[in-house]
């Protein structure tokens, strides 16, 4: 559901990876759709890299995204930090408090809506996700 889809240190935005070049790759904007260049110097994370700590370990942020889905649990990232952090809690209600800072949902609720509106994140590609899990479980626990 998030592969290819990338943050990038320092700038705004997501983007999706479109080829390599020879010292990096060649991004996406998912916002303008701008093409540029991410160097490997640039500090690059893939989304479905990304986990959120909780206090038993951490949650992937492809489950966090479909629980907002799943919840309609999408705020605002303007919204005050309470409101921000009790949306969060219905999300994830065992997230490590100590440990993700507000800006950190701030960017999960944002990305969430960039996602959505892109059409990344929809019913369909939910679906397909679970579908595609429950199948590695089942290969898996097979072996």
């Amino acid at each position: 559901m998030l592969k290819d889809i990338l943050s990038i240190a320092g700038q705004s935005g997501l983007y999706k990876m479109v080829s390599q070049a020879k010292n990096g790759i060649i991004v996406e904007s998912l916002t303008d759709g701008k093409r540029m260049p991410a160097y490997a110097t640039s500090r690059i994370s893939a989304l479905e890299d990304i986990s959120i700590y909780t206090e038993e370990g951490d949650i992937h942020l492809t489950e966090v995204f479909i629980s907002i889905f799943e919840k309609n649990a999408w705020v605002s990232p303007k919204t005050d930090t309470n409101a921000l952090k009790a949306a969060f809690k219905v999300v994830v209600p065992d997230y490590d408090a100590q440990r993700v800072y507000t800006s950190d949902i701030k960017k999960v609720f944002a990305w969430y809506k960039l996602l959505t509106d892109k059409e990344v994140i929809s019913e369909a590609s939910i679906k397909a996700y679970k579908s595609e899990e429950s199948k590695n479980e089942k290969e898996e626990s097979a072996e």
